[in-house]
């Protein structure tokens, strides 16, 4: 590359010519006459672009669902994800995380699970005590995707506050998302100090946890255990909602 040094710069295409700007310095660089492009350029090509094509039905199905900001190479990790595939295998997305600051594993000892009939299982175990922090929001986004018609067709969210360093009961919950297509399972949990979401990216994740192949049809399930959430934010003490005698999860569903 040639660096420009004359009194008149420019950027673009002049001639055979393309001046470009980097890091505050003009360059230099001649045109090319034509790329050939290989049988295996122009498979990865094809390739390359059917994945990125379902990453974003991806990540513009789930945007708006999430609290979370997303990390500046959130993009090019889920296509990276997909191209062995060519985008054709969503199931791959299985463990990615939307911010790579932070993972869901860094606030559970034991993991949350995902059976291929939608139930989400939280096993009992006692939380990790988390310095300055004093309660976690955690919330389950499912999202039903039709590949084939590269569409959304539907969204729940469940959503619970925690409190960390203290006993956890456990709690089993279904996902009920209509429509065809694969159902996608976020995990998304929030640290908060005094009922407010930190904005510290180390205490800010969301993964995907499941990625179900199937639409189940499932009985209704009438939550009649289950109190209305308090106000946004307020940490609370949780426990499975076994029997009247015990004290209640606190979840709200949207």
């Amino acid at each position: 590359m040639a660096k420009q040094q004359s009194l008149i710069i420019f950027t673009g295409r002049l001639g055979n010519q393309i001046g470009y700007n980097r890091k505050g310095k003009y360059f230099l660089r001649s045109r090319s006459n034509g790329i050939q492009q290989t049988a295996a350029s122009r498979k990865a090509a094809l390739r390359f672009g059917r994945a990125s094509r379902k990453g974003a039905l991806i990540r513009n199905a789930v945007y708006n669902a999430l609290d979370i900001p997303c990390d500046g190479a959130h993009v090019n990790r889920l296509n990276k994800c997909l191209i062995p595939a060519a985008g054709a295998d969503i199931n791959q997305t299985k463990g990615f995380r939307f911010n790579q600051d932070a993972g869901t594993g860094q606030f559970f000892q034991l993991a949350p699970t995902v059976t291929r009939d939608g139930r989400i299982s939280i096993a009992p175990q006692h939380l990790p005590a988390i310095k300055g922090i004093t309660g976690l929001e955690v919330k389950i986004i499912a999202v039903r995707i039709h590949c084939a018609a590269h569409v959304t067709t539907g969204v729940q969210t469940t959503t619970l506050f925690l409190q960390p360093g203290a006993g956890f009961e456990g709690t089993s919950f279904s996902v009920q998302v209509p429509g065809n297509g694969k159902l996608l399972v976020i995990l998304q949990i929030r640290a908060l100090q005094s009922g407010i979401a930190v904005l510290n990216s180390r205490y800010l994740a969301a993964d995907i946890i499941g990625v179900l192949d199937t639409p189940v049809v499932l009985p209704a399930i009438q939550d009649t255990n289950y109190l209305p959430a308090p106000a946004y934010g307020v940490p609370v003490a949780v426990a499975v909602p076994a029997d009247k005698d015990m004290p209640v999860t606190v979840i709200q569903r949207e």
